[in-house]
């Protein structure tokens, strides 16, 4: 568990998961959290946002309910206004959409009874409500955050510590650099290449071409085609296909990838320097995502 002032370094406080002398988990959370000491984090009514994963259906290896539950207790103390929320996915899964991604949630525990905190999918409906966030990046002068997580007054992140075929490991960084960015940022994280159209997929619907920021998307005899001159690899074509016509690029630089994630940590982060806490589970660690 980690207390963030640019000040000076981060303190990082720890506990195991033994039960010793009648205190689980749950209380020795609390115990963590008055070492943040969040009054200096939350004042009252802040819109906290608790960043979390609520998991694929039926997966089990993520931070249970219960145990959000205590942090969002103890951010009310405070005065905080806290909300549970999490990015949709750019796979299709079962986390694509806001309507898929709350049921998702819902059925993995995290229903109001159990948490006692709304939950807000960050980046909207289908990936398309974001803040574009300017930073001083190596692949990126700005980047696209769900407006949910950007907007709130603080963020809590709370993380699942595991194993990652491209990133080695994921924790509180990938948790939110990737899970902050909206459907379209994703894209741009994995890929460094233009998407491509399938063509016996697309039957020239049209709306990649009303998304397309750059017009770099024609359509002819009711198939589209991308300028690859104009196109900059924002992904929003293919988040806004509803037939899988637009294919994306997964190939890219596993180095290259992390950099990416962290630069758009820093876009999420702007704003709220002195406004953080992240939490992390070393608990049911599983080899890959």
């Amino acid at each position: 568990m980690t207390f963030y002032n640019r000040a000076m370094k981060p303190k990082v406080f720890f506990t195991d998961t033994s039960a010793k002398n009648k205190k689980g988990l749950p209380e020795k959370l609390k115990i963590l959290f008055n070492k943040l000491k969040l009054n200096n984090i939350i004042e009252k009514d802040d819109l906290c946002a608790v960043k979390t994963h609520f998991g694929e259906m039926g997966n089990s290896a993520f931070v249970q309910g219960f145990f959000i539950r205590t942090i969002i207790d103890e951010i009310k103390k405070f005065g905080g206004k806290p909300f549970l929320t999490d990015g949709n996915t750019l796979y299709k899964g079962s986390r694509g959409n806001s309507v898929d991604h709350l049921i998702t949630a819902l059925k993995n525990g995290f229903a109001y009874a159990t948490v006692e905190a709304p939950l807000i999918i960050a980046d909207g409906l289908n990936g398309f409500d974001y803040v574009n966030v300017k930073i001083e990046g190596k692949h990126f002068q700005e980047v696209k955050i769900g407006s949910a997580a950007y907007e709130a007054d603080c963020l809590i992140t709370v993380s699942h510590f595991k194993g990652h075929e491209m990133t080695g490991f994921g924790g509180a960084i990938k948790n939110v650099g990737m899970g902050l960015g909206s459907r379209g940022a994703k894209q741009q994280m994995h890929s460094d290449a233009i998407p491509e159209v399938i063509v016996d997929k697309c039957n020239g619907c049209e709306k990649c071409f009303d998304r397309c920021p750059k017009e770099a998307i024609k359509i002819n005899s009711d198939k589209a085609s991308i300028n690859r001159d104009l196109c900059y690899s924002c992904g929003e074509c293919v988040i806004s296909c509803p037939h899988e016509a637009i294919e994306i690029n997964w190939d890219t630089d596993e180095s290259v990838m992390q950099e990416k994630i962290v630069e758009h940590l820093l876009g999420a982060l702007k704003g709220k320097e002195q406004k953080l806490a992240f939490v992390n589970f070393l608990t049911n660690i599983t080899p890959e995502c």
